[in-house]
């Protein structure tokens, strides 16, 4: 079309006549703004938060006061070229999963595993990883290069000083948490330990699914120099994970935020049932 009207020197109707195209449409100049402000802070919190896709992004624009429809974010989402990249797939469990129940507040049951990692130097190093799988909060995530069970337990205790003791927690068959210490330590607080098939770490799901994003947003994030600078990082992205970051189970709230407003509603169920 350009090239008719400039190397052969048509007018615009005879060029828009050969290619079969309405005169009004070559002309017709968009009216769409630019959301140069919108884009721009989009390209900020992904850069901050590369892991993130444009559903968590429209969460947290929305937080700015950044409201827009979400289909014109992803449009926005795609033309600024910021698709997550997909890292490398990953087995899964084949046959039929029984559905997991859900507890009914928080501190019913809390999920337990171990993540692994290594520092730049090559050493490898763990992390303990303990969720609440009421209200997704990541309780706890102790990095360390030997965690042994008397470790674990000191670590339980250390949690339920502030936060009370769960009624149940859940785990895999790992020798730290089968070990004398925790069983010890399940008689003497009371607490109900369930321990999962071998080989099914789909009955643990709660706790796997935070490992992965955990895994994804912040171990592969980053290079850790020590085990100190590992203790730093992490113990930061838990904080951002529990006040921050929008849990899409939980209708894009935070943790902290869905267990404030759950606590809250206990309490004024319990208020009307003494009345």
């Amino acid at each position: 079309m350009t090239w008719a009207i400039r190397e052969k020197e048509y007018s615009q109707r005879r060029a828009c006549r050969l290619i079969g195209m309405d005169p009004k449409t070559w002309r017709y100049a968009s009216r769409r703004p630019d959301d140069a402000a919108a884009r721009g802070r989009l390209r900020e919190l992904a850069g901050e938060r590369r892991r993130f896709g444009y559903r968590r992004l429209h969460i947290l624009l929305g937080r700015e006061g950044m409201t827009m429809n979400h289909k014109k974010l992803f449009r926005l989402y795609r033309e600024e070229g910021l698709s997550v990249r997909k890292r490398g797939g990953r087995k899964r469990a084949l046959g039929t999963r029984s559905p997991m129940m859900l507890p009914d507040g928080p501190n019913q049951r809390w999920s337990l595993d171990f993540v692994s990692d290594a520092l730049n130097n090559g050493r490898r190093f763990r992390v303990l990883t303990v969720v609440d799988d009421y209200t997704r909060e990541c309780l706890a995530l102790v990095a360390d290069t030997s965690l042994s069970g008397e470790r674990l337990g000191r670590e339980l205790d250390r949690i339920g000083e502030h936060r009370g003791w769960p009624l149940m927690i859940v785990s895999d068959n790992g020798t730290e948490m089968t070990s004398n210490a925790i069983l010890a330590w399940q008689q003497k607080r009371s607490v109900l330990w369930h321990y999962i098939a071998p080989g099914k770490p789909q009955q643990n799901g709660f706790v796997e699914s935070f490992n992965g994003r955990f895994r994804d947003e912040c171990l592969n994030e980053h290079l850790f120099r020590n085990i100190a600078h590992a203790r730093t990082v992490i113990e930061d992205w838990r904080a951002d994970y529990n006040a921050v970051r929008p849990h899409t189970s939980l209708n894009g709230m935070t943790p902290e935020a869905f267990a404030q407003h759950a606590t809250k509603a206990y309490n004024n169920t319990q208020t009307l049932t003494q009345n």
